[in-house]
């Protein structure tokens, strides 16, 4: 297998794998396997992180021997310019990806619609109507703090305590958090989101780029609140860091990573029996053991702080089009981008 390396791994982890996949050998799945065997290979397109991507490859390949797959891995942003670009010159090598940014390539016809036998299993707001997509994990965008700086009395709980003066100077938050406005948006309604937003402007932001940084320079003292991930603060927690999350916060923004197939695959049935793959129980359990939110709902996650049912969670509308721009132009001008 070569790995094409884009982005550093931020983190490495042990590995877990078992059980046996959740679709049984029907004669549809044993017909699929049997052509995926023949095509010997599948690239993968991803925005997660080798040391979690490669695992999960692995496990597919113990599973499917005689497929061999191929990952490419770079930011979301990079990920969907490098399908563009390879689109645009005719020459699309990406069977399946898995980004964010999945509804840019639905626009852009770039996707054919799939509808895996596991998608049975996740809540509609976790999978496309259409079938061009299905979440693979999950991310939840909350308040997070340091318990050295901040007691746990103190901490905000709700997005609006972060207009208390006391904060002024001491939130930092991800220069392109576009997703946390546009679902403000989406949950509040515009007047209410854009008027919380401009008394937030006032508060001395420190802007950086990157929710782990943000979560490391946290831990490190530098500010005592950020915007960040629940999964990386209890990653980090779990080896000692002094960082913790908000769960009450109203909504909890919720980002997901969601698996597609290529609109023109040189091995469709590989990325078929790929994409069935990610949206397993055992893959799913497998991005458990890596610290990830898996999306199907009958996995538990890692940290029973996470669970679906106990949180007031809003996933993030679409990242495309003249609205997704509009969020982003007005997120600009707000805080004087």
């Amino acid at each position: 297998m070569r790995v094409v390396m884009k982005a550093p791994a931020l983190l490495l982890i042990g590995s877990f794998f078992g059980g046996q996949p959740a679709w049984g050998q029907s004669d549809e799945k044993a017909k699929l396997v049997d052509a995926a065997k023949k095509e010997g290979k599948v690239v993968w397109y991803t925005s997660t992180n080798v040391t979690e991507s490669k695992p999960l490859l692995d496990d597919f390949e113990k599973l499917y021997p005689g497929i061999k797959g191929e990952i490419f891995r770079a930011s979301g942003e990079k990920t969907l310019n490098r399908i563009v670009t390879e689109a645009r010159a005719n020459h699309s090598e990406f069977d399946i990806v898995t980004i964010s940014e999945v509804d840019a390539l639905i626009e852009a016809k770039l996707l054919q619609p799939y509808r895996s036998a596991e998608a049975k299993s996740f809540i509609p707001e976790f999978k496309d109507p259409n079938g061009y997509w299905t979440a693979v994990y999950i991310n939840y965008a909350t308040i997070g703090y340091n318990p050295k700086i901040v007691s746990e009395k103190e901490a905000p709980k709700q997005w609006e305590d972060l207009l208390d003066p006391k904060w002024k100077g001491k939130l930092a938050i991800d220069q392109e958090q576009y997703p946390w406005y546009g679902t403000l948006h989406k949950s509040w309604g515009r007047e209410r989101a854009q008027k919380y937003m401009r008394t937030l402007a006032k508060q001395g932001i420190q802007w950086r780029k990157g929710h782990t940084l943000i979560a490391q320079l946290m831990a490190a003292g530098e500010f005592p609140l950020g915007v960040v991930y629940a999964h990386r603060i209890e990653e980090m927690k779990q080896r000692g860091a002094p960082v913790e999350w908000v769960n009450t916060v109203n909504p909890i923004v919720v980002t997901v990573n969601a698996a597609g197939i290529s609109a023109k695959p040189q091995h469709p049935n590989a990325a078929k029996l790929l994409y069935d793959f990610l949206l397993s129980g055992p893959a799913q359990q497998r991005l458990r053991s890596l610290r990830r939110i898996p999306a199907r709902p009958d996995i538990e996650p890692f940290s029973p702080r996470m669970d679906q049912s106990k949180l007031k969670l809003q996933v993030e509308p679409s990242q495309t089009g003249p609205q997704f721009n509009q969020t982003i132009k007005e997120f600009r001008e707000i805080f004087g981008m």
